[in-house]
């Protein structure tokens, strides 16, 4: 479907700013997407971007026709998945996006299991815990916590009664005892997690209806939650982490819960995605495999 195409092409140069970065995400020549554009202009019979030798920008035009262009596309590929839904088999490539300690901790196991399911599916991971921009990255899907900073994003849960938890190893405690209070985690070496240049160090608890905010301390920080996780079980102090990300090290005990009478902030584990038309089946049932893995291991914790 020409038409269709077309379309696409034009929103992902409008989403991209740039018809050479959209031709070489979609695998198309730059001619190619160009000649797209052009040929939805002359239909509309106006200019949908101001160009010019650096930039490529919407014009007034081309921001209302994106608006009723983004609706149509997904109108239509909603009812192409409504279609294959039917399907008995599982096909296509899924793109996904996972936080570092829980896509290697967990998520690459559960993953092979749906793999395994469904073996004419095929996977491209991306693990990191920088937040994958997924209009220029090719991602399709991705596992975070916590609700996305951008609003237009579209977040599903998949285990949303996660929460963070205070841990370390038992030789750390019984070298340097455990704090019965939040407010005691300033006298210990706390190991913190940096995102986008933010260090995440202060730490909040609740207990029926008092709170308690803490800012800690200490001589370990990583952008990178394995890193944390693994200096907490090496007994290097104590750190703050979701409860998914501990769950099998809290089970084998190389890692114990530390002033376990407090909640710590809600971490719910969200599905995240541009747009709905991105849930295929495909997606759909990873959704549900993995909710169902997350949920049931949670439970076992409590």
């Amino acid at each position: 479907m020409k038409a269709l195409q077309d379309f696409r092409i034009f929103i992902k140069t409008a989403r991209l700013g740039s018809l050479s970065e959209a031709a070489r995400q979609m695998d198309l020549t730059p001619a190619a997407t160009s000649a797209a554009v052009k040929r939805l202009e002359a239909e509309v019979g106006t200019a949908l971007f101001l160009r010019s030798t650096r930039n490529l920008r919407l014009t007034p035009h081309g921001e209302l026709f994106l608006s009723h262009c983004e609706q149509a596309v997904e109108a239509i590929e909603d009812g192409f998945a409504s279609v294959k839904s039917g399907q008995s088999e599982l096909t296509g490539l899924l793109q996904i996006a996972l936080p570092s300690d829980l896509g290697r901790r967990l998520m690459l196991r559960w993953i092979d299991e749906f793999i395994e399911q469904n073996p004419k599916l095929s996977v491209r991971l991306h693990l990191s815990d920088s937040i994958a921009d997924m209009y220029r990255q090719p991602v399709d899907i991705a596992l975070r916590y916590g609700n996305p900073p951008d609003s237009s994003l579209i977040a599903l849960p998949v285990a949303a009664k996660n929460q963070r938890v205070l841990c370390a190893s038992p030789e750390y405690l019984e070298k340097f005892g455990a704090p019965t209070h939040p407010g005691q985690l300033t006298r210990h070496n706390c190991l913190c997690f940096a995102l986008s240049d933010s260090l995440h160090a202060r730490w909040h608890f609740y207990r029926d209806t008092i709170e308690e905010s803490v800012h800690v301390s200490g001589n370990r920080m990583a952008n990178d939650g394995d890193a944390v996780r693994r200096w907490a079980i090496a007994g290097h102090g104590i750190a703050y982490k979701s409860l998914l990300d501990i769950a099998e090290d809290l089970e084998e005990g190389k890692l114990v819960r530390v002033c376990p009478e407090w909640q710590g902030e809600t971490a719910p584990l969200n599905l995240i995605c541009a747009s709905r038309r991105q849930l295929s089946p495909a997606i759909q049932a990873l959704r549900e495999h993995l909710s169902s893995k997350a949920n049931t291991l949670l439970h076992s914790l409590n």
